[in-house]
């Protein structure tokens, strides 16, 4: 596996490798005296696995890692893990552990290292601590099960997940809108992210099935592969998924739920662009807010990658820029906000 990841680097002409290793101690101790700009990171390894070298790294001496993934159920949950601690982008392989047909997906490994190379590391705190969420919510009253009135429409790429387990668990549990949610993601790890931030949160989160109704202290996640829309069905907001082309590149793409949002629930929803590469996001927000919507965007200093908040800000505008700190509550204040303009 060093080797077929070494031929793909070491076929392009922007990168160059200047170390393998053959497990996390090993790595730990060639990063240290090589000082790689960028590291390419196999969760399954002897003596010292991939979350704990990854740990390792970002903690003493952080960089940009890829995690490379055999996309098993279990591997998919470590995945998103290694999201949270700093890894800022991840390879899914071909053919599980051993892909020695890694080449498959060599294009995708450049890309990986492309973004890695544009990170923002003072965007990524040294290690993430994620909160699991008390029973109960921490005793807050749960809403009853309603169809949504509101919407908060997010969406992510590279960085996603690390902000996402900023912003998700922070939701306060009465929030009275329902959240949907777009990161760019492949199939197969999305259920895991949406696992993930469950139990991390006070609402409950869930990955989007087709015909689920939208309701109000839900958050639903875009599965991998698919984009999500919301659709009336009787008057009451529905999840409606579909395979039709990507946009941007990408499935799913938040341009067509935000697009969807903006002709469901018009004034009475928030749009939230959060960090990554590209312009997802910016050309759904301003339909949002033409049709009145509020927008909040990332700010640039804690955004891992910017690209994504900078074209929704050039493009949509929006009511507040903040740090990944200060976003749960920002858009918990503009969702009461539209709440009491309802009364």
């Amino acid at each position: 596996m060093r080797k077929v990841v070494s031929d793909i680097v070491a076929s392009s002409s922007e990168f160059r490798v200047v170390g393998t290793a053959r497990n996390g101690l090993d790595a730990l101790r060639q990063i240290h005296a090589l000082d790689p700009d960028v590291v390419t990171l196999d969760i399954e390894m002897p003596e010292l696995d991939g979350l704990q070298t990854l740990g390792y790294i970002m903690s003493e001496t952080p960089r940009p890692v890829v995690i490379l993934s055999a996309a098993a159920d279990g591997d998919a949950a470590l995945t998103i893990r290694a999201l949270e601690l700093g890894a800022v982008e991840f390879v899914r392989k071909p053919s599980g552990p051993i892909s020695l047909d890694l080449e498959k997906v060599g294009q995708t490994l450049l890309a990986a290292l492309r973004a890695a190379r544009q990170v923002n590391l003072r965007g990524v705190p040294m290690l993430a601590r994620p909160r699991l969420a008390p029973p109960g919510g921490g005793g807050a009253a749960t809403p009853a099960p309603r169809a949504a009135t509101r919407a908060v429409a997010v969406a992510a790429s590279t960085g996603g997940p690390r902000a996402l387990a900023e912003v998700i668990p922070a939701f306060p549990a009465a929030l009275d809108a329902a959240v949907l949610v777009v990161q760019h993601m492949p199939r197969g790890f999305t259920r895991s992210l949406a696992q993930r931030l469950d139990a991390m949160s006070a609402l409950p989160v869930s990955e989007a099935r087709n015909g689920d109704r939208v309701e109000r202290g839900r958050v639903y996640v875009a599965p991998g592969g698919a984009h999500m829309r919301v659709a009336l069905d009787g008057g009451d907001p529905c999840i409606a998924l579909d395979d039709s082309p990507p946009v941007w590149g990408v499935r799913p793409s938040a341009d067509p739920l935000f697009r969807s949002v903006a002709q469901c629930f018009g004034p009475r929803a928030v749009g939230l662009v959060l960090t990554g590469m590209g312009r997802d996001g910016a050309e759904g927000l301003r339909a949002m807010r033409a049709a009145g919507a509020l927008a909040v965007v990332q700010d640039r200093a804690t955004s891992v990658i910017y690209g994504m908040p900078q074209a929704a800000l050039a493009h949509a505008g929006a009511d507040a820029v903040v740090p990944l700190g200060a976003v749960a509550d920002e858009v918990a204040r503009l969702v009461a906000r539209l709440a009491a303009r309802d009364l």
